[in-house]
């Protein structure tokens, strides 16, 4: 605000960046993920908040119908059994997000990003994508140990019910047979609902001196791209 080329005010807009965000972005480089921001905003601003959170390689000014392009090429080029997650909430993000191998949305944003998700956060709050890791590799675990109890216990269940035991006098009767197959859907069914009682890891678990030392490091050696042609 002027008065007779006098500067007298100044009015700044800015959308800053969640408390846990730096603490979420370094929990999630621990685990051995690479983390890329890729945003519409220009190379200043991009710059300025991949300093605040620690993010390394950033690409800036990236145009809506880029996203894609961009998670597409990364797909292209990532090694055998990489896999590459899109987190998002706009309008444009919503071709991104289903182009990913696991799109990532937040509730409160856009309902076309919602649809396009594979995984929709419920609360607006970052670290909730460590808790959508987490859970997930828990439900992976649990499904491979269901399929390795279900193997066992028919490798053992089956020889008895076809006889395998009658020269030493164990057998398997009809109705012990159902009994014995229900038993091992049950068994199945209880091992999964203990996933009910998982509980999201506490972020500050990470708030140690290793994030302290991170954070005195994270705004450098930052590498900005504008667009996404020297990808």
């Amino acid at each position: 605000i002027y008065i007779l080329d006098t500067i007298i005010g100044m009015i700044a807009i800015a959308d800053p960046i969640k408390p846990t965000a730096p603490l979420t972005i370094f929990a999630l480089q621990s685990m051995g993920l690479h983390v890329l921001l890729v945003t519409g905003d220009n190379i200043k601003t991009a710059r300025a908040v991949a300093a605040q959170v620690g993010i390394k390689d950033v690409y800036a000014e990236v145009l809506p119908t880029q996203k894609e392009r961009f998670i597409a090429t990364l797909k292209e080029n990532s090694r055998k059994g990489d896999k590459v997650a899109m987190v998002g909430d706009g309008v444009n993000d919503s071709p991104a997000l289903a182009r990913a191998d696991v799109g990532i949305a937040v509730g409160t944003g856009a309902d076309v990003a919602v649809e396009a998700a594979n995984i929709v956060l419920i609360r607006d709050a970052l670290e909730d994508v460590l808790g959508a890791i987490f859970l997930s590799k828990k439900t992976v675990r649990r499904i491979r140990f269901n399929f390795l109890f279900a193997i066992i216990y028919n490798l053992i269940g089956i020889p008895i019910a076809a006889g395998v035991l009658l020269p030493i006098g164990i057998s398997l009767t009809p109705w012990m047979a159902s009994a014995a197959m229900a038993l091992s859907s049950v068994s199945v069914v209880m091992s999964s609902l203990l996933l009910k009682k998982y509980r999201k890891p506490d972020i500050n678990m990470y708030n140690k001196n290793e994030f302290k030392l991170w954070s005195v490091n994270k705004g450098k050696n930052i590498n900005v791209h504008r667009g996404i042609d020297n990808l």
